[in-house]
């Protein structure tokens, strides 16, 4: 089989973990990883016999998929870039910094049938992984907590945290949303720093999502009362619990209640993420995040920061 030639772009906090997943894939080869600060390039390249670039366009046409690990704001652009150049894409999320922009590389990547798979790393947790998906949620609590930290604060903790929980909702539930009420404040920065989101679907799901980047503790946990059953996801502790009706009585006419606890000790939500996007790559499949996945999170995502007063 040849090996996809491929390359990161951005080698910050995660950028550096999407170069060591490629240069660890026996089809891939890592070929280059490209930053603005050399000596950072350099480093990384150095650790996986890589090239060291300053500059991505002199890879334009020279390699088969690439990862897009740096700020937001430079998404659309390099991404549109890469894929009018016939390479397959892997943006980190969120997708672009509009939807008007998300559609024009959903376009263009369908024009030239390429790949383009957004980082929504979580769908890639074991926890949601073994979440079996058939029975509809009829109402979803989430909570994304997390100790300050200023990296990633140049954006409100909708787009930062709660995305990813918004993502994962609007594919577990798969209902357009009828309606949106949000509340939050700026604690410690000039955007929001602690939210909340009420998200109502036409087919009558609720979604209660609060996310954080300023509390005491780390918490990453979804809940989600379903017709027959109640699922518990300990994102952060990779624990799936599922509680559901069963065949005896607990008490007359009253169903006793089953408990089912899978704890997932090891995984590495990246590398399969990454896995996943070769994969496609090489059969043609449609990302588990694609594209037009990444649009609707962003989209949701943007509803909800300017209920919130953000830019």
């Amino acid at each position: 089989m040849k090996k996809l030639k491929c390359a990161v772009i951005g080698t910050g906090y995660l950028g550096k973990f999407h170069a060591e997943k490629y240069a660890s894939l026996p089809d891939c080869e890592l070929v280059a990883v490209v930053d603005i600060n050399e000596a950072a390039a350099k480093d990384i390249a150095g650790k996986h016999g890589a090239k060291a670039l300053t500059e991505y366009k002199a890879l334009l046409g020279a390699i088969d998929a690439v990862s897009i690990v740096v700020p937001t704001t430079l998404h659309h652009a390099i991404s549109k870039d890469f894929l009018k150049a016939g390479v397959h894409v892997l943006v980190e999320k969120p997708i672009t910094i509009t939807v008007a922009e998300a559609d024009e590389l959903i376009a263009i990547a369908k024009e030239n049938s390429l790949i383009l798979q957004i980082g929504h790393l979580e769908r890639f947790n074991p926890a949601v992984l073994g979440l079996d998906k058939e029975e509809k949620p009829l109402f979803i609590e989430s909570h994304r907590l997390s100790p300050f930290n200023p990296r990633a604060n140049d954006v409100s903790v909708v787009l930062d945290l709660m995305i990813h929980d918004i993502d994962i909702i609007l594919a577990l539930v798969d209902s357009e949303v009828e309606r949106i009420d949000a509340s939050g404040t700026a604690v410690l920065t000039k955007g929001t720093d602690i939210a909340n989101a009420r998200l109502l679907f036409k087919n009558g799901c609720v979604a209660n999502v609060t996310a954080s980047r300023i509390s005491m503790k780390m918490e990453r946990k979804m809940r989600m009362f379903r017709p027959s059953s109640y699922v518990s996801v300990d994102f952060h502790n990779r624990i799936l619990t599922k509680h559901c009706t069963g065949k005896k009585e607990m008490f007359p006419g009253i169903p006793e209640i089953e408990t089912e606890e899978s704890v997932f000790e090891s995984g590495d939500a990246l590398l399969e993420e990454i896995r996943h996007f070769v994969n496609c790559i090489r059969t043609g499949e449609k990302p588990l995040v694609s594209g037009e996945a990444g649009k609707r999170a962003l989209e949701t995502a943007i509803q909800i920061t300017q209920l919130l007063g953000d830019k």
